[in-house]
């Protein structure tokens, strides 16, 4: 069983600058609550029951939003502000998170060998702190567990993507495809469509064996003088199978400036006090 999940969350995200110079990206809002919370109560709901968010130095402000603030709770009481305290209490409850620094930013692949310690022997996820996938029924994590206790190897979550859009992502070279779960012979980076193995793109979300670590502590730099965890994973198939599973969940790239305004409106229109309003604005708006 997967029991523990690595989030990594130390990027500079540029996309988002200037804003991100002062406020990490995993911290903009979905309304009222950031990012990152929506990726904690996925892996949460998945069977998750310990995390670790992978942190750079100018990044506290993660850290701190999942502390407890004593005297904001000790006011909001004062106050009798009780359902106020109760949703600040209960920040990340029911999973216990950890923290960690990564000193230099050389990429996803870098960053996870943070988590060697952490992870020890044990198979992990990895879902990306940018990356939100909101599932009417199971959590899309949840769903690539299933596929992880029937394979007993490392699995990737995919999503299927128009075939102009392949040279965007990694993407999957499937050997065979049985009930949405393919086993894999390799991954290409970002080919031209024409050239493109398939159209299921690597989208955010990893289960791994303990067997990465080794690969990636010899991982050569690649593109963009960074480890990356594709050419590892790549390397790890030799060795061992590796399958991926097509989730079944809408994904928000919050780091895209139109994927993030999509989330807000999306979340605001499942929220029976904002529905109405929103609806009439957007009408406004068209």
């Amino acid at each position: 069983m997967i029991k523990k999940a690595v989030i990594p969350a130390a990027g500079y995200g540029t996309r988002f600058l200037p804003i991100t110079k002062a406020i990490p990206k995993e911290m903009l809002p979905i309304i009222d609550r950031p990012t990152i919370e929506f990726i904690v109560e996925e892996a949460k709901q998945s069977g998750i029951e310990e995390i670790l968010i992978i942190v750079s130095s100018n990044k506290n402000a993660i850290i701190d939003y999942f502390d407890r603030n004593l005297e904001l709770e000790t006011i909001l009481l004062q106050k009798s502000k009780q359902d106020l305290f109760n949703v600040v209490h209960h920040i990340g409850d029911g999973v216990h998170l950890f923290f960690v620094r990564q000193k230099e930013q050389l990429g996803l692949g870098h960053a996870i060998l943070q988590a060697e310690t952490f992870t020890a022997n044990e198979p992990f996820a990895v879902l990306l702190g940018d990356d939100m996938f909101v599932s009417e029924h199971m959590p899309a994590l949840r769903q690539m567990i299933h596929v992880y206790e029937e394979k007993q190897a490392s699995v990737l979550g995919t999503m299927e993507v128009a075939r102009e859009h392949t040279n965007k992502y990694g993407i999957c070279d499937p050997k065979a495809i049985e009930d949405g779960v393919m086993s894999l012979k390799g991954v290409v980076e970002k080919p031209d469509p024409k050239d493109a193995p398939s159209q299921f793109a690597i989208a955010g979300r990893y289960i791994l064996t303990p067997t990465i670590y080794k690969y990636l502590k010899t991982q050569n730099k690649g593109k963009g003088g960074e480890i990356q965890l594709t050419d590892a994973i790549l390397r790890l198939m030799d060795e061992e199978p590796v399958f991926a599973k097509n989730m079944n969940a809408k994904r928000y790239d919050v780091g895209s400036k139109i994927d993030y305004i999509e989330a807000i409106i999306d979340r605001a229109l499942q929220d029976d006090a904002l529905k109405k309003d929103i609806q009439a604005l957007l009408k406004r708006k068209g």
